[in-house]
């Protein structure tokens, strides 16, 4: 998925994997779920998706059932598959999953090309800003 976004191998931190399934681990505390899906027996497309548990860097005042954000990550599908809606019916099931387990909002980092699958599923663009200070792909 990085490489689909233009990371250099370089930039790829070669313990990856490890590093992957780490996270998934410690995720699982957080409702983690990820979702496949397959064509002929052959994987081509995920999505994951848990509790958002990325601290407030402002004072939360919402009472816990007003504010149980999911997070939807690493939505892929191969490319050869793509424009068939499989990402829309990968992001679907997380969100129904996210929705099931008390979720009251689901929060995404979508790239250019997932931006119309989003938004045909009710996303909307909000007010997040980036600025890169550096460009990666020269390191």
């Amino acid at each position: 998925m990085s490489k689909d976004l233009g990371v250099p191998d370089h930039n790829i931190n070669p313990d990856w994997l490890d590093i992957i399934l780490q996270f998934i681990e410690e995720a699982r505390q957080l409702f983690y779920k990820a979702f496949v899906a397959e064509v002929d027996g052959a994987i081509v497309g995920s999505a994951s998706c848990q509790i958002y548990t990325i601290k407030s860097l402002y004072p939360n005042i919402l009472k816990q059932q007003s504010r149980k954000t999911g997070y939807i990550w690493g939505v892929y599908v191969e490319p050869c598959y793509r424009r068939q809606g499989i990402a829309k019916q990968l992001t679907s099931a997380t969100v129904n999953y996210l929705k099931g387990i008390g979720c009251t909002r689901v929060r995404l980092d979508a790239s250019v090309m997932g931006k119309p699958v989003y938004e045909s599923l009710g996303f909307s663009n909000g007010n997040g800003m980036q600025l890169d200070l550096i460009d990666i792909s020269s390191f």
